[in-house]
């Protein structure tokens, strides 16, 4: 029996730092903080499933979680930059970087959006070449059945 995965464990590589020890020595601190103390697990957990976020994001996610609640959207970039660094104090750089900030995100979905442009049009060249390969196929497998020849199925 063959296996196909890169992993440490299924390639017999030794893995010091390598997902599957660590991953199920958390589970186990996890475990045992449920069982001593539920409160400091359940926060682990939200934590983790927010996506390990910093101390000053939760920050900004709380100061901002009125305006997200309400709708008012934004980028992933975007918020990241603003959960990043609060206000300043000086309301020039402020501005100014909020509309830096709007410029990147601005350029972000342009480059998106030429990146789906382009998966696009390689789509459509791959579709192409196959209808090419499949039309030379079937126009010779009917020059083969006209010259009486039999085809192999």
């Amino acid at each position: 029996m063959s296996f196909s995965s890169t992993t440490p464990w299924a390639t017999g590589k030794a893995c010091r730092s390598g997902p599957f020890p660590r991953r199920s020595l958390e589970i186990g601190a996890i475990v045992l903080a449920f069982i001593y103390w539920w409160p400091l697990a359940l926060g682990y957990v939200i934590w983790k499933v927010a996506g390990y976020p910093a101390l000053a994001e939760m920050r900004g996610l709380v100061g901002r979680g009125s305006s997200l609640a309400s709708g008012a959207r934004k980028s992933r970039f975007a918020a990241a930059f603003e959960a990043a660094s609060g206000s300043t104090g000086n309301l020039a750089f402020d501005a100014y970087r909020r509309a830096e900030i709007e410029r990147l995100v601005a350029q972000r979905r342009a480059l998106e959006e030429e990146s789906r442009a382009f998966a696009a049009f390689v789509e459509e060249l791959k579709r192409a070449k196959d209808r090419e390969q499949f039309d030379a196929f079937m126009a010779k497998r009917r020059s083969e059945t006209r010259d009486g020849s039999p085809v192999d199925v």
